[in-house]
């Protein structure tokens, strides 16, 4: 049995602050008040500023001088900047990955099989947290402390959740997608590394 996913104060406000921006509660360039967030959630100030902090580093938002903080004007360059970075990084994890995952593929295909329920339900949110699920078990199995963080500190989460929402509103099937890169690892292909850049590049936004 599967163990909940438990988030921290900060990643459950992050995860406010992000919904509304996606569903437009907050429309480029307006306000966002920490203050008022705080009194909404019944938090402290300081958890909700973390999280602001943590957004502005992702680009969502930005400190304008004497303004307070606002929501960034993100178009779809935005949104396709991190791909080419994030392909780069998953094509060597998934090199120094493969002995590993040869083995043993187990996460990989439990997030698969949780990506298929998504994909019956039209589930988005469950979409892009398997998405994501998957693609950093690849990337800790290359055992790489440093590209498991440089990984992490892309917002991989947050940038997926506004492509899919954004930019992918048609119905598309994720597990298939990801089954083939489970089957490559399995028969040990040698061009794993170079498989699973082009898969995270067909995943860039289209402009």
């Amino acid at each position: 049995m599967a163990t909940p996913v438990v988030h921290s104060l900060r990643e459950q406000i992050r995860e406010h602050i992000l919904e509304g921006i996606v569903s437009g509660r907050w429309q480029p360039g307006e306000r966002i008040v920490e203050r008022r967030i705080a009194a909404e959630l019944a938090v402290s100030q300081t958890p909700v500023r973390e999280a602001l902090r943590e957004l502005e580093s992702l680009r969502l938002i930005e400190s304008v001088p004497n303004k307070g903080v606002r929501v960034r004007a993100l178009t779809a360059t935005d949104l396709k900047e991190s791909y080419p970075v994030r392909a780069g990084l998953e094509q060597v994890a998934a090199e120094l990955a493969a002995p590993a995952l040869a083995e043993d593929d187990a996460a990989l295909r439990t997030e698969v099989e949780a990506l298929h329920a998504a994909d019956r339900s039209g589930d988005s949110e469950a979409q892009v947290r398997h998405t994501v699920a998957f693609h950093r078990e690849i990337v800790r199995a290359a055992g790489n402390s440093v590209l498991l963080h440089t990984w992490e500190s892309l917002g991989i989460e947050v940038w997926t959740t506004l492509s899919i929402r954004w930019l992918s509103p048609e119905p598309r099937s994720y597990a298939e997608d990801h089954q083939e890169i489970v089957a490559a690892f399995e028969r040990r292909a040698p061009d794993i590394g170079e498989l699973l850049r082009t898969h995270v590049l067909s995943c860039a936004p289209r402009i």
